[in-house]
């Protein structure tokens, strides 16, 4: 019964006024019997936790004295009267940093980056994040554009294929080869450098193979169980895999921050000016890399890949000018 609960100890008390503040905070108003069943404790009990508070707050410019107004406070009529808590002085504890509306936008776009992974969307945690980043942030978060790829139906179906077990079959399309049609089990859907990979047991070369999902078109369900799951997958991009070549060129400035894409290049410097010839899984990637700079990574090789860079670019501009207000003309 409560009223043989034990005295609590000076270790149980503090934890108890640690978590005492955020729960009265959470619950708004709240009766001494609720409070005290949820802290394990007698009415009594809480009652002296609960008048203790207004004792304490924020220090003073000294360190010794407080101002009434950075003490907390609570209602102490309806306490009284009714025997239900309420705080009515958080002494600040509400006012908590909050995110500019650049920062705000920053995480929205990741989190929607994010939840293109299989798996992530569909927990609800992502939409929630994003939710209260919008309620949290100083100001309404910036503008952010995240356009649909064509490898966002093809994440699609390998989501659906690892929930029911099954494999996915689609068209592949390798550079400089004619198009195969690829049954595979799928094991794992990654993201590196801003471009999407499927790792799977493919039933044609019966092998682990990687797979760059933007080469990848009318993906459709299976079937067929996946027995191969459990596979070890190679290392993406490892030592013998098929890679392509391409040619960057950039500020010897930006060397520092092309480390990663530098370590295995084989470079030269004129001047001021650095040539990189990389060895990359799919070089239409590049783009990303082009963008990040705001143009000062030159692609030189190959044509597609500068090709690409300038047409992803040109359509990232226009969907913006789409969005643009009226007001704002």
């Amino acid at each position: 019964m409560m009223a043989d609960r034990k005295p609590l100890l000076s270790s149980d008390r503090v934890r108890a006024y640690l978590t005492l503040v955020p729960y009265l905070l959470e619950r708004g108003e709240v009766s001494l019997a609720e409070a005290a069943a949820d802290f394990e404790m007698t009415e009594a009990q809480m009652r002296t936790m609960v008048e203790k508070l207004t004792v304490i707050g924020l220090p003073g410019d000294d360190g010794y004295w407080q101002p009434p107004q950075e003490l907390f406070d609570i209602n102490w009529d309806l306490l009284d009267e009714q025997g239900i808590i309420e705080i009515t002085n958080d002494v600040g504890l509400r006012r908590v940093p909050k995110f500019t509306a650049r920062e705000a936008a920053a995480l929205v776009a990741g989190l929607q980056l994010a939840s293109a992974v299989p798996g992530v969307a569909e927990s609800g945690t992502v939409k929630g994040l994003i939710a209260k980043l919008s309620r949290g942030a100083a100001a309404l978060p910036a503008d952010v554009i995240v356009a649909p790829e064509p490898v966002d139906a093809v994440r699609g179906v390998v989501a659906q294929a690892l929930r029911q077990h099954v494999a996915v079959s689609f068209t592949y399309r390798a550079p400089d080869a004619a198009p195969t049609t690829r049954t595979v089990d799928p094991v794992t859907v990654l993201i590196t450098n801003g471009q999407w990979y499927l790792q799977g047991w493919c039933h044609l070369r019966r092998a682990m193979r990687t797979f760059h999902l933007d080469r990848v078109s009318e993906a459709r369900l299976t079937d067929i169980a996946i027995t191969h799951g459990d596979e070890p997958v190679p290392e993406l991009f490892a030592a013998g895999s098929e890679r392509d070549e391409a040619v960057i060129r950039f500020p010897q400035r930006l060397a520092p921050l092309l480390r990663d894409y530098l370590s295995r290049a084989e470079v030269t410097a004129d001047g001021d000016t650095v040539t990189a010839t990389l060895h990359v899984g799919d070089p239409l990637s590049l783009k990303r890399l082009a963008a990040r700079f705001g143009g000062a990574v030159e692609i030189l090789e190959p044509a597609s890949a500068r090709s690409s860079a300038r047409d992803w670019a040109n359509a990232a501009l226009a969907l913006y000018a789409e969005q643009t207000p009226t007001s704002a003309r």
